[in-house]
């Protein structure tokens, strides 16, 4: 599927798909809507000195990224597991510009190992985080009690419906541990319906900018 990378509102870079007309992050700002969905509204409600991540969505690998430089901050160890059935491509990767959007060029190499590392096993990306990268379909996992926090960043549900419905949302709920939050950019009433109905207690949160709300839910 043809590729092309775009300038989102606030600098950063991103993916546009024309067959699907759907892009891979927000168009008003790529950094600022995952330091808003994921960062702010997820892993800082964590506290703990070790976290257990799951990414529904690896693409570019931004939300990765910006947890790492979060979580040097913060003197967390993070476990980090991204899903994605059909990786990005290293040439397209290495037009992004997220490591200079980030102040982070110190961190180059560690962007660039997060994407050149291998698949299906763990590997340390730091001694503080570790990653491992899965290539299947969302549908198929079988993790159970898991993770602390889910990033849910699919495609579109105008796009990709089928990856919004109850019984994905049932897949994320097992697969997190008790208390643990799911965090994602999307608000429908038909999104909210089916995470309550796989167990969910589901609150609606202001929206990264341009967009006017987000879901977070949480398993009790």
């Amino acid at each position: 599927m043809k590729k092309e990378i775009i300038l989102t509102k606030d600098g950063s870079s991103s993916i546009f798909l024309p067959e699907l007309n759907e892009t891979y992050h927000s168009t008003f700002g790529a950094i600022q809507e995952a330091k808003h969905v994921f960062i702010k509204n997820g892993l800082s409600l964590l506290n703990d000195k070790s976290v257990s991540i799951l990414e529904i969505g690896f693409g570019t690998g931004l939300n990765t990224f910006i947890t790492f430089l979060e979580a040097q901050k913060r003197d967390q160890h993070i476990q980090y597991v991204g899903i994605e059935a059909y990786p990005v491509e290293l040439y397209i990767i290495s037009s992004l510009n997220y490591v200079t959007e980030l102040n982070a060029n110190e961190q180059q190499s560690v962007f660039d190992k997060m994407h050149e590392c291998a698949w299906e096993v763990e590997n340390e990306i730091d001694p503080n985080f570790h990653l491992t990268k899965r290539q299947q379909k969302f549908e198929v996992i079988t993790d159970l009690n898991t993770y602390n926090l889910i990033y849910f960043d699919a495609f579109g549900f105008d796009v990709q419906p089928e990856l919004w419905n109850e019984e994905i949302f049932k897949i994320m709920y097992n697969s997190l541990l008790p208390k643990g939050i799911l965090v994602t950019y999307a608000c429908r009433t038909v999104i909210k319906k089916a995470m309550i109905e796989a167990g969910f207690k589901v609150e609606k949160l202001p929206g990264a900018p341009g967009k006017r709300e987000m879901l977070r839910g949480f398993k009790e």
